[in-house]
């Protein structure tokens, strides 16, 4: 695959196919400024100028051809808009016949996305590369379509490749990149402060032994922030195993994890003024003679107990601990001011809000608002469900603190959440993703597989509050 820093380059006015930008409101206006030949070429082949359609043209020269291309709303591109055509057309220069690419500039680089990890893409074409006089905007862009295409690509990896190891190996890698420390408390080593993820993780071959990989960057004196990722490599569901269908894509169960090193990289690659703390709990959830049982009481990093109501909830478990590990004051680091935590938690969140929109829980209405402008800014929406402690009596246990799955089947997205708030103090703001992290259709610029939900809204987030802009 063509690197993205390929697909983006200054305008200085060399040669390059024009892209003239239309929508269903103004086509005929366009049209009346063309000559015949272009209104009937434009009628044969039924172009209406809706988002994504697109028809080429002739020019006055053989090489003169030129796109005219569709969009929701010309006043304002979204980031998917010319994704289309990134996808479909020919291999060469092209350049937007009036305006900027801003936003588009996104969908321009995730739309020659390929994981060719296993097979080689037999109808693969060269770079289809954009022009533009946002010098500014470029590498911003190409920062984000990375970390996109980080997510994509851990996710889309099978367990056999992307275990607690390879885990490690990319947290390593980013560290080294970006001068940032990095730690790994690994297997049996995990049992005294880490027992849940220990819990987890100990079922697994000694090659995937679980464990708990942090990275540390920036100045200690600037604001902290702590992005935990769920990395559950492989989901079983433990003794409560998972039916054969639910178990196909269980290699997306570290999908919190790609986000969180997603995140990571986007913070440290923009140089967010902030003290990142990045934490991902590792492990396969696995069946063998030592795996953890229902109705065992496991003991926290905190000191709760937890009775084990369903080993196929154990995700919940892994991130208690990093929770737990998150908020504490150590090496003289004061306590994080917030807390980011992605998961594929709960089928419960599917359920209600599909694949596309994570499930967003938070301690502090303000912070909900934030992130639904960030949202929407970028295009990249969830949607708030409510941590409502009324549902906190189903996860009652008679013998142990708290239980870790819900009584009578409800709320499975609310408890869950309810479950991960015990390991968060009150007094830091708290914001837990439940994403799918996987694309079951493919859209312009977002093929079928691993897919970054909830990512750029966070680091818009994160941007705005900190001094920086996207």
């Amino acid at each position: 695959m063509t690197a993205f820093s390929d697909l983006l380059k200054a305008d200085n006015h060399q040669p390059a196919h024009s892209i003239q930008i239309v929508d269903a409101k103004n086509l005929d206006e366009w049209l009346g400024s063309q000559p015949e030949r272009v209104r009937t070429l434009i009628a044969a082949q039924k172009f209406k100028g809706k988002a994504h359609e697109h028809v080429l043209l002739p020019g006055d020269g053989p090489s003169d051809w030129f796109i005219v291309a569709g969009v929701a709303a010309r006043e304002k591109l979204g980031p998917w808009c010319l994704a289309r055509l990134a996808e479909t057309l020919p291999e060469g220069l092209y350049r937007l016949a009036e305006g900027a690419p801003g936003a588009a500039m996104l969908g321009w680089l995730t739309g020659q996305y390929r994981f060719d990890r296993y097979r080689k893409d037999e109808a693969a074409t060269g770079a289809r590369v954009l022009l533009t006089g946002e010098v500014a905007q470029i590498e911003p862009a190409v920062r984000l379509a990375e970390a996109v295409a980080l997510v994509r690509d851990l996710v889309n990896t099978p367990a056999a490749d992307m275990g607690p190891a390879d885990l490690e190996a990319a947290a390593k890698k980013l560290a080294e990149r970006f001068d940032a420390e990095c730690k790994v408390t690994k297997g049996d080593s995990l049992e005294q402060g880490f027992p849940m993820i220990h819990a987890v993780g100990k079922a697994a071959d000694k090659s995937f032994a679980p464990r708990l990989i942090e990275l540390r960057w920036g100045d200690p004196k600037h604001p902290k922030v702590a992005i935990v990722g769920k990395g559950i490599c492989f989901d079983s569901g433990g003794l409560d195993i998972k039916p054969s269908a639910a178990m196909r894509l269980m290699k997306k169960d570290m999908g919190g994890a790609a986000h969180a090193l997603a995140l990571a990289q986007l913070i440290m690659g923009a140089r967010l003024p902030v003290r990142l703390h990045l934490l991902i709990p590792a492990a396969e959830n696995a069946v063998s003679g030592n795996a953890f049982r229902p109705g065992d009481i496991l003991r926290t990093r905190q000191g709760l107990t937890v009775e084990i109501g369903n080993t196929d909830a154990e995700g919940r478990l892994v991130l208690g601990d990093a929770l737990t590990l998150a908020a504490e004051e150590a090496a003289g680091e004061r306590r994080p001011e917030l807390i980011i935590d992605y998961a594929t938690l709960t089928g419960a969140a599917r359920v209600a809000l599909g694949p596309d929109l994570p499930a967003l829980f938070t301690n502090d209405d303000a912070l909900a608002g934030e992130m639904d402008a960030a949202g929407s800014a970028v295009d990249d929406p969830s949607w708030r469900l409510p941590l409502w402690d009324g549902y906190a009596d189903m996860l009652k246990s008679d013998i142990a603190d708290i239980n870790n799955a819900g009584e009578g089947g409800f709320a499975g997205a609310v408890t869950a959440a309810l479950f991960l708030k015990r390991f968060v103090p009150d007094n830091v703001q708290w914001m837990h993703l439940d994403t799918f992290a996987w694309r079951p259709s493919p859209k312009p610029g977002r093929p079928k597989g691993g897919e970054a939900l909830g990512l750029r809204a966070a680091f818009h987030l994160l941007a705005e509050r900190y001094g920086h802009k996207k």
